[in-house]
C-alpha cells in the first residue's frame, strides 16, 4: 500500500522503514505532546515516516484495577490535536465494531490488537471506515493465517491493510519473534514489527505484564535486516512510571540513538 494515501506522512521517497511510535495509552494532553513533539524532531532529521501512536483505551488489561484510559472522547480529542499541532498522522487500537466509526472521525490508522484479529465483525467495521487497518497478529496465530484477516478487509471494499507481527506465545509468560514470518506476511501485506510488545512478559502473578526492554535494539535491529515495512515502538519519558506497559517500553532519551542505528543498517540493506 502506498504510504502517500496517508494524510500528512512525510519521507515516504526516503527508503526508510516508516515507524509507528508514542505512548501505550494517552495519559494527558502534555504527554501526548511532549513524545510527539520529541519523535518528529527526530523523524525529520533521519527522513522517516512517522505516525504518532497513543491507544484511546486499554480494554485488555489483567486486572479491573489497572489503568483503562483518561475517557474515550478526551484521549481522540488529544490523538486529533496532535495530529493537527504537528501535522503527523495518527493510529489508535479500536475493540468493538463501534468503536470503528468514533475513532476514525479522530485518527488516520484503526489498529485491531492481536487478541481480537479474528473477530470478524470488528474487522469489517475497521476496513468499512475508509482508514488505514493495522492488523496485529495474535500471539496464538501462524504468519500465514493472517493472510484471512488481510482478505476479510479486502472483501470489505479495502485495500489499505498492513500487517504487525508482535512476537508469539513460548509458553505461558514469554514471547518470542520468529523472523521467518516477515517475508510470509509481506506476501499479503506490508509488514511491520512490533518491537515493544514482542520483548512482553505476559501472565505475571501479580497481574501486571513484565518485559525485557534491553532486548529492543537487538530485535529492531534483526527486524530491519529482514526488511519489515515498518516498525512499531511505544516510548515514554519515563516508562517506569507509565501508566500502562512501562515495563517494555522504550525510553523517550533512547529513540535517537536506536534509530539512527536502523536508519544505517537499513542504507547497508537497501544497497543489495
Amino acid at each position: 500500500m502506498d504510504l502517500n494515501l496517508i494524510p500528512n506522512i512525510k519521507h515516504t521517497d526516503s527508503g526508510n522503514f516508516f515507524l509507528l511510535a508514542g505512548p501505550c495509552a494517552i495519559e494527558s494532553e502534555e504527554m501526548a505532546m511532549e513524545i510527539c513533539e520529541k519523535v518528529q524532531k527526530i523523524t525529520d532529521k533521519l527522513e522517516i515516516p512517522f505516525i504518532f501512536k497513543g491507544s484511546f483505551r486499554k480494554a485488555n488489561r489483567s486486572r479491573i484495577d489497572s489503568f483503562s484510559g483518561i475517557g474515550d472522547i478526551k484521549a481522540l480529542e488529544i490523538l486529533k490535536k496532535v495530529g493537527e499541532r504537528f501535522n503527523v498522522p495518527t493510529v489508535t487500537d479500536i475493540h468493538e465494531s463501534s468503536d470503528a466509526a468514533l475513532a476514525a472521525n479522530y485518527v488516520d490508522v484503526l489498529q485491531i490488537p492481536a487478541f481480537l484479529v479474528r473477530q470478524t465483525n470488528l474487522v469489517v467495521a475497521a476496513a468499512k471506515t475508509g482508514k488505514v487497518v493495522n492488523l496485529k497478529k495474535g500471539q496464538f496465530m501462524s504468519p500465514d493465517a493472517m493472510k484471512h484477516a488481510v482478505q476479510k478487509v479486502k472483501d470489505s471494499g479495502s485495500e489499505k491493510a498492513w500487517i504487525t507481527d508482535r512476537g508469539t506465545m513460548f509458553g505461558y509468560q514469554d514471547m518470542i519473534v520468529d523472523f521467518r514470518g516477515i517475508p510470509e506476511m509481506q506476501k499479503y501485506a506490508p509488514t511491520i514489527l512490533d518491537i515493544t510488545h514482542s520483548l512482553q512478559q505476559p501472565n505475571q502473578p501479580g497481574g501486571v505484564t513484565g518485559g525485557k526492554p534491553e532486548l529492543i535494539e537487538t530485535i529492531a535491529k534483526a527486524g530491519i535486516v529482514v526488511g519489515v515495512d515498518g516498525i512499531f515502538i511505544e516510548t515514554h519519558p519515563d516508562p517506569a512510571n507509565a501508566k500502562s506497559d512501562g515495563a517494555n517500553m522504550l525510553k523517550l532519551d533512547h529513540l535517537e540513538d536506536l534509530l539512527t542505528k536502523l536508519v544505517a543498517i537499513r542504507k547497508t540493506i537497501n544497497q543489495f
